[in-house]
C-alpha cells in the first residue's frame, strides 16, 4: 500500500454535514464530513488531546466534534475551539492532518500523502462522464483480497475465457494468447488495447445488440497503484467503458468503486438488464480473487510461473517497484506491531508548511534502488 495517490473515500451522498463518517483505508482510520458550504473534508480520525475518535462524535457548524471532550476541528484540520479553555485560543499543536479532496463521478476522493499539488499523480479523468451519449452506474464492492491481486486480475486478458465463459467478448485467439499484449506506456502506468474475435454463438447481454461498424477491440490499463480502466468496444455504437477506483482497506481487504459506463440502451428502463450480467461477471472475479494463495502478490516473480500473456501484470509490478524506490510504500507489518502504542497518521501536505505535529507519520519502507529491485522482471516460461 502506498501514500501519495488519490483514493476513493465514499459515495458523495454518504458524507453529510450532520454526522461524521468513519472510513478505514491503508490500515488507518479517517473521518469525512461536510462544512456549512457543502464541501467535503477528510481528516485523520484521532483527536490530539486524549486520542478520541472524531468519527464517533458529531458535526456542528461545519466542524468535526470530538465525543470525548468536545474539541472542534475545522476542515483544515486545525482545532478551532476547546470548550474547557473558554475563550482562549487552542494550542498551536492542536491540529490533525487534512487531505486534499476532489468530488467527482459521485465519489469523494482524497489525496493521502504530502506531495505538493504540482507533483501529485492525477486522479483519472473519465471523459465520457456527464456526456449525453453515455449512461453510468456506480457500484461499491467489498473484497477479502489484497488490492494488488485485484488490479492484476483486471490487467489479465487471458482469464476472461475461463472465469467469464458466458461473457462472449472479449475473447482472444490462440495466437493472441501465446504472445504478450501490445504495451503502451502512460505517465503513471501502462496500457494495452487490442482486437478480439467475436464469439459467434454468444447471446449474452454484453453482445446482444450490435449495430454500426464493428470495432471489436478491448483493453485495460492502470494509473497509479489503484486506478484501473477497461474498455470493451464492440461496435461504433455499442461500448462499455469501466473505471475501477480501488481503496485498500488494509493488507488483505479492498473496497472497489466501480463506475460502469455504456454507450447504448441509455434509458433507465435498461439499467437492470445491464446490471444483471455485469454483477454476475464481478462476482465471478470475486470468487477467484478471495481464494488466491498467497493472499498478497509475491515479492519476487520467481515464486510464480509467468507467461508472455502476463506482460501487463509484470509491468504493473515494475511500476510498484518504482514507487517503492520513492519511499512511498507503507511498512504494514511495523504499523500493525506499533499501532496500539503509537497514534499514526498519513502525512498531509500541511506537514510541509508547518512542524510541531502530535500524530506520528505512518511508517514507510526505505526507498532507493534496492527497493526498486523488489520485483525483478522474469524470463517468461514460454516463447513470445
Amino acid at each position: 500500500m502506498y501514500i501519495n495517490f488519490w483514493y476513493p473515500i465514499a459515495r458523495g451522498e454518504e458524507i453529510t454535514d450532520d454526522k461524521p463518517l468513519r472510513v478505514e483505508l491503508l490500515g488507518m482510520p479517517f473521518v469525512a464530513f461536510r462544512d456549512t458550504a457543502g464541501n467535503a473534508h477528510v481528516l485523520a480520525d484521532t483527536c490530539v488531546h486524549r486520542g478520541g475518535s472524531l468519527s464517533a462524535g458529531g458535526v456542528k457548524d461545519g466542524r468535526a466534534i470530538c465525543p470525548y471532550h468536545g474539541w472542534e476541528y475545522g476542515g483544515d484540520g486545525k482545532c478551532a475551539r476547546v470548550p474547557s479553555l473558554g475563550d482562549q485560543k487552542p494550542p498551536a499543536r492542536a491540529k490533525v492532518d487534512s487531505y486534499p479532496v476532489q468530488e467527482r463521478y459521485g465519489i469523494v476522493f482524497a489525496f493521502l500523502g504530502d506531495l505538493p499539488e504540482e507533483e501529485r499523480p492525477p486522479l483519472y479523468e473519465v471523459p465520457e462522464y456527464g456526456d449525453d451519449g453515455w449512461k453510468s452506474q456506480l457500484y461499491v464492492f467489498e473484497l477479502a483480497c489484497n488490492y494488488e491481486r485485484s488490479m492484476e486480475n483486471g490487467l489479465d486478458p487471458i482469464h476472461n475465457e475461463f472465469v467469464h465463459p458466458k461473457q462472449g467478448a472479449p475473447m482472444l485467439s490462440p495466437e493472441q494468447m501465446r504472445k504478450p499484449p501490445p504495451v503502451e506506456e502512460l505517465p503513471w502506468g501502462s496500457k494495452f488495447y487490442m482486437p478480439f474475435p467475436t464469439k459467434k454463438d454468444s447471446n449474452t447481454e454484453l453482445t446482444a445488440v450490435k449495430t454500426g461498424k464493428r470495432v471489436g477491440a478491448a483493453g485495460s490499463w492502470f494509473q497509479g497503484p489503484n486506478q484501473l480502466v477497461t474498455w470493451i468496444d464492440i461496435s461504433a455504437e455499442n461500448a462499455f467503458h469501466q473505471y475501477l477506483f480501488e481503496a485498500p482497506v488494509d493488507d488483505s481487504n479492498t473496497r472497489i468503486f466501480f463506475l460502469n459506463m455504456r454507450s447504448w440502451l441509455l434509458e433507465d428502463e435498461h439499467d437492470e438488464r445491464i446490471e444483471k450480467p455485469t454483477l454476475e461477471i464481478v462476482h465471478e472475479d470475486i470468487g477467484i480473487l478471495q481464494r488466491l494463495r498467497p493472499i498478497r502478490t509475491p515479492t519476487t516473480n520467481t515464486r510464480e510461473i509467468l507467461l508472455p500473456s502476463d506482460a501487463m501484470v509484470v509491468r504493473y509490478r515494475e511500476w510498484l517497484s518504482d514507487w517503492d524506490a520513492n519511499g512511498w510504500r507503507i511498512d504494514y507489518k511495523r504499523l500493525q506491531a506499533e499501532n496500539g502504542d503509537i497514534a499514526y497518521a498519513i502525512p498531509s501536505p500541511g506537514r510541509r508548511d508547518s512542524g510541531n505535529w502530535v500524530l506520528d507519520t505512518i511508517p514507510l519502507k526505505p526507498g532507493g534502488e534496492e527497493a526498486r529491485k523488489r520485483r525483478v522482471s522474469p524470463k517468461f516460461s514460454a516463447a513470445g
